[in-house]
């Protein structure tokens, strides 16, 4: 009878350590969620709260790829925790990680391991910009976009912006030459019709019309790099083989120094081919291109126009 007794306060007693120990992680659990989220720590932040990045290089994110993340997230959880910044007391928005926010969404995650820090937006830009470059799998047009606003947006030397991710000055002026093509072959080489090499040697062509048609010839025969290479220097051999007509020089006489000096200062400026058109009556045009609604809309916040 006492050997019944002394087990049954045994158990009581169990039970009262295992329910003690359950309420205090619970406490605990409780607790973490109800302090605030301080700058410089991590903490799990509702998906809900999270602006998107407004200065998110990447336009587009492949659905296929986003959907395997999205799957993975589900079985294994946010490894890497996304950045963001504190707005207002419960609100965020995202500086890096936007694709890891998009499949947290597709994965029904209400949260999101999050690294909360101090920016402005200068700052913003140029962390989203970097990471971006450093970490996904742009393509050469949107890291040659990205140069180009860490450049403007954020008044970087080719030297500083060398620096920042890691890259000697001559990979980040071919990237950015990519820019002084026709908005067509920027297309192509966003969208993988044409490789880097490819448009590398088309921008060796000052001329369109002929540089179009060289493009349209790569893709319609589907040329390797080192035959559109050999189909560029043997074009210019011939060039330079041929007199000037009376209506090339007629178009360099048209085109004065100061002109060609502006040409070239406008396309640096708004990262595109810019063409500058002017007679004898200082009459003219400025033409300015774009590849898409995102490349007009930069080129509009350039222009400062809402």
């Amino acid at each position: 009878m006492a050997e019944k007794k002394k087990t049954k306060k045994r158990n009581v007693l169990g039970r009262g350590l295992e329910a003690l120990l359950n309420d205090s992680g619970k406490m605990h659990s409780e607790s973490l969620k109800a302090a605030p989220l301080l700058t410089g720590s991590i903490g799990e932040i509702a998906v809900a709260n999270i602006e998107t990045n407004p200065h998110q290089p990447r336009s587009n994110f492949e659905a296929e790829s986003l959907k395997e993340l999205a799957a993975s997230i589900k079985v294994h959880g946010i490894i890497q925790p996304v950045t963001v910044r504190k707005l207002s007391p419960g609100k965020y928005q995202l500086i890096t990680g936007e694709r890891r926010l998009h499949a947290s969404r597709l994965a029904d995650k209400k949260m999101i391991p999050a690294y909360i820090r101090t920016a402005n937006d200068q700052e913003m830009l140029e962390m989203a910009l970097i990471e971006n470059i450093q970490r996904e799998n742009l393509n050469a047009i949107e890291i040659a976009l990205s140069y180009q606003h860490l450049i403007t947006d954020c008044n970087l030397k080719h030297e500083e912006l060398g620096d920042r991710v890691g890259k000697n000055r001559t990979t980040i002026n071919n990237y950015l030459r990519l820019l002084k093509l026709p908005p067509d072959i920027q297309v192509a080489v966003r969208d993988n019709q044409i490789t880097m090499g490819h448009a590398r040697a088309l921008i060796n062509i000052e001329n369109i019309e002929v540089q179009l048609t060289l493009f349209h010839k790569i893709v319609k025969d589907d040329l390797s790099v080192r035959k559109a290479e050999e189909l560029v220097r043997n074009l210019g051999n011939t060039i330079k083989s041929e007199p000037a007509t009376s209506q090339q020089k007629k178009g360099q006489e048209t085109m004065s120094p100061e002109i060609a000096n502006l040409q070239k200062q406008l396309s640096s400026h708004f990262g595109s081919k810019v063409v500058v058109k002017s007679s004898k009556s200082n009459k003219g045009e400025i033409r300015i291109p774009f590849v898409s609604v995102d490349d007009l809309n930069r080129i509009l916040e350039i222009l400062e126009v809402d």
